[in-house]
C-alpha cells in the first residue's frame, strides 16, 4: 500500500506543478513575461534548490518528455505552415537552419572552450546544443503582444524553426558518438547526413500521405480525430528515429503534408495540438526547473553567461547576415531576425542527451544550457515586441483576432461553416467587404435564427456564419476585426487593411473578387506603381484597381513596401465601372 500512496502522492504533486504553471502564466501575460520563464520558476521553486525541496533527477524522464514535446511542436508547425506562404522564403530559411546553425556553432564553440576550460569537440558540442532557435516561444510572446509580422519576416522564422531542430539535433548527437566511442571520420559524418536526410524525408511524406488517408477515408468516432493525428505524429518520429534517420524531419515534414491538404475536423486537429503541445512544453520547463540545483550553477554561472551574451550578441547575428547575404532583405530584417533567435525546448532537450549517454562533465552542458535558455527568455524575450515595433517589422495596428468558430460539413472536405461575432468596428460591417470565396448562410440575432437576406442590415452584436474552404478560414478573421480609427486617421486613407507590395494581384483579386487579366496575376503591387506612375513610387501615391484603390503607405529605396487599401471615395463613381458603382452603393447602405 505504501508504494500506491507514493504513486497517488507523485501524481498530486506533479498535477499540481502543471496547474501552477498553466495558472501563473495568466500572471505572465499580464506583465508581458515569456511563459516559459514561468514555467521554469515554477519548477526551481519546487526542486531541491528551492522552498518545495522535491528531490528530482530523472534524466530519462526528461528526455522522453522533451522528445514527444518536440516531436508534437514541430509537427504543429507544419500543420500551420501552408506552401504557397513559404515558397518565397525556403531558400533563406533552409540556409539559416543548415549553414546557420553550423555558424553558430562554430562562433559559440571558442568563447565555451576558454570559459569554461574544456576541450575543442565538448565545445562544439556545447555551441551545438545551444545553436538551434525556438520560434515557438517567439510567435507566442508577438500574438500575445497583438503584433502582426511582415509576412516574408514571420515565414522566414516560421521554416528556419521548423527545418533547424533537425540538423542541430543531429550535429549533437554526432559530436555525443565522438565524444562516447572515440574518432569518427567527417566523411562518414557526411554521408551519414545525407542518409538521415534522404530516409527522413520519405518517412515524412508517406507517414503525412497515411495520416490524410486514414483522416479522409476512415469513419473514426467523432473526437477520435484529433487524438489520432498526435498519436500518429508520435509513430512517424519514433519510426523514423527507429529506421536510423532524422525522426524530427519526418514528423516536421508529415506535418507540412497534411496540413496542406484537405483533411476532415481539421479545425479540432489544430486546437487539440495547441492544447497537447503547450501542455507538453508545461512538463518540460517545469522537470527542467527541477532539475537545476543552484549551489551547483555557481561554479559555470559566469562562463555560461560568457556563453549566452555572445551568443545573442555576436554567433547568431553573425550567422544571419552571413545566410541572407545572397537574398534580399534589408538590414533591418536581419537585424530582427537575429534578435528574436530565443532559446528553448530544443537546448534543453539536448542538453539532456550527454547526461542520458554519461559523459564526463555531463551536468556542465545543462547548466549552461538552463543559464542560456533564462538569458534568451529574459533578455530577448522581453523585448521581441519593442524591437519588432522599433525595427518596423510589424504592422503599426495590434488589433486582437476574433474568435472564430470553425464546423466541419459531414460528406465533403471543400467547405466548412465559419462564425463571427460582428464587432462594431469591423471591415465587414463598416464596408460590407467579404472574400468572394466566402458565402454567408445565415445570421443569429437574439437567439433568433435569420437568413442573410431577412438580417440585412447586418447588426452589431450579431453571429454571422459563413461557408468557405477549411484552408481559407483564418483568412476572414481581418474582416471581422474590431478596428477603431487610428488616433491620427491619415485623410487618404481609409486604413481597413495593409498589405506588403510584395503580395501579388491574383492575390488580392481572389479576395476582393477583382478582374485581373491572366498574364498579371502574379504581378506584384510594387511593379504595379511602377506601371501605372511610370516613375518612382513616393509615398501617398494612388493607384486605382476596380473598386479598391491602393494608397503607397510606406516607400523605401523607390520600392514600395506597405499598401494600403481603401475604397473609392463616392465622387469617383462617375469614372468607376459599374461593379465598383454597385459596390459603393452597397457601402452607403450599410453605413448609413
Amino acid at each position: 500500500m505504501t508504494s500506491l500512496d507514493t504513486v497517488s502522492i507523485a501524481i498530486l504533486l506533479g498535477s499540481l506543478l502543471v496547474m501552477a504553471g498553466i495558472l501563473s502564466s495568466l500572471i505572465a501575460l499580464r506583465f508581458g513575461a515569456p511563459l516559459l520563464l514561468v514555467f521554469l520558476l515554477v519548477g526551481m521553486l519546487a526542486g531541491e534548490g528551492g522552498p518545495g525541496g522535491l528531490k528530482f533527477n530523472d534524466v530519462g524522464l526528461t528526455y522522453t518528455v522533451g522528445s514527444i514535446a518536440l516531436a508534437l511542436i514541430l509537427f504543429d508547425g507544419g500543420l500551420r505552415t501552408r506552401f504557397a506562404s513559404i515558397r518565397n522564403v525556403l531558400a533563406p530559411s533552409v540556409m539559416l537552419a543548415t549553414v546557420g546553425v553550423l555558424v553558430t556553432t562554430l562562433l559559440t564553440a571558442p568563447v565555451a572552450k576558454y570559459v569554461l576550460d574544456i576541450g575543442w569537440i565538448q565545445a562544439l558540442l556545447m555551441g551545438a546544443v545551444v545553436a538551434s532557435t525556438d520560434a515557438a516561444a517567439v510567435f507566442l510572446l508577438i500574438n500575445a503582444g497583438g503584433l502582426r509580422l511582415r509576412p516574408r519576416v514571420r515565414g522566414t522564422l516560421e521554416v528556419e524553426s521548423g527545418t533547424n531542430d533537425p540538423f542541430a539535433v543531429f550535429l549533437a548527437l554526432l559530436l555525443v558518438e565522438i565524444l562516447a566511442l572515440g574518432g569518427q571520420s567527417w566523411s562518414h559524418a557526411a554521408v551519414t547526413l545525407l542518409r538521415d536526410t534522404v530516409l527522413g524525408c520519405v518517412i515524412g511524406y508517406g507517414g503525412g500521405r497515411i495520416i490524410t488517408l486514414v483522416l479522409n477515408r476512415v469513419p473514426l468516432a467523432q473526437g477520435l480525430h484529433a487524438p489520432f493525428v498526435a498519436v500518429s505524429a508520435l509513430v512517424v518520429f519514433a519510426f523514423g528515429n527507429a529506421m536510423h534517420s532524422s525522426g524530427f524531419l519526418a514528423v516536421y515534414l508529415a506535418g507540412l503534408v497534411v496540413g496542406n491538404r484537405q483533411t476532415r475536423a481539421h479545425n479540432s486537429v489544430v486546437v487539440f495540438l495547441d492544447a497537447i503541445t503547450w501542455l507538453a512544453q508545461i512538463v518540460m520547463f517545469v522537470l527542467l526547473g527541477l532539475l537545476v540545483w543552484p549551489e551547483r550553477l555557481a561554479s559555470s554561472i559566469w562562463g555560461a553567461i560568457a556563453v549566452a551574451l555572445v551568443l545573442m550578441l555576436v554567433a547568431r547575428p553573425a550567422a544571419v547576415f552571413l545566410c541572407l547575404a545572397p537574398f534580399t532583405y534589408s538590414w533591418r530584417e536581419k537585424l530582427f531576425i537575429s534578435w528574436v533567435g530565443l532559446r528553448g525546448a530544443v537546448a534543453i532537450f539536448l542538453a539532456s542527451i550527454p547526461l542520458l549517454v554519461g559523459l564526463p562533465s555531463a551536468y556542465l552542458y545543462f547548466d549552461v544550457a538552463f543559464v542560456v535558455v533564462l538569458s534568451s527568455l529574459l533578455i530577448q524575450g522581453w523585448t521581441v515586441a519593442l524591437s519588432a515595433r522599433k525595427l518596423g517589422m510589424s504592422f503599426a495596428r495590434s488589433d486582437p483576432l476574433p474568435r472564430r468558430i470553425e464546423l466541419d460539413l459531414p460528406g465533403q472536405l471543400a467547405r466548412e461553416i465559419v462564425g463571427y461575432p460582428v464587432p462594431a468596428n469591423s471591415p465587414y460591417l463598416r464596408r460590407g467587404l467579404i472574400p468572394n470565396w466566402a458565402r454567408p448562410t445565415l445570421v443569429i440575432r437574439k437567439e433568433e435564427i435569420l437568413t442573410p437576406a431577412e438580417a440585412e442590415p447586418v447588426r452589431v452584436g450579431d453571429y454571422v456564419y459563413l461557408l468557405a474552404p477549411p484552408e481559407k478560414a483564418q483568412a476572414l478573421d481581418r474582416f471581422f476585426m474590431n478596428m477603431p480609427p487610428p488616433r491620427a486617421p491619415e485623410p487618404e486613407l481609409l486604413g481597413d487593411f495593409f498589405v506588403p507590395g510584395t503580395a501579388t494581384l491574383g492575390a488580392l483579386a481572389e479576395i476582393y473578387g477583382l478582374q485581373v487579366a491572366a498574364d498579371h496575376t502574379e504581378v506584384t503591387l510594387n511593379d504595379l506603381f511602377v506601371e501605372k506612375l511610370v516613375r518612382i513610387a513616393r509615398t501617398g501615391d494612388i493607384v486605382q484597381l476596380g473598386p479598391i484603390a491602393l494608397l503607397a503607405h510606406k516607400v523605401e529605396s523607390g520600392r514600395v513596401t506597405t499598401v494600403g487599401l481603401r475604397l473609392a471615395e463616392p465622387e469617383e463613381q462617375t469614372t468607376l465601372p459599374g461593379r465598383a458603382k454597385a459596390l459603393l452603393r452597397r457601402v452607403q447602405k450599410w453605413i448609413g
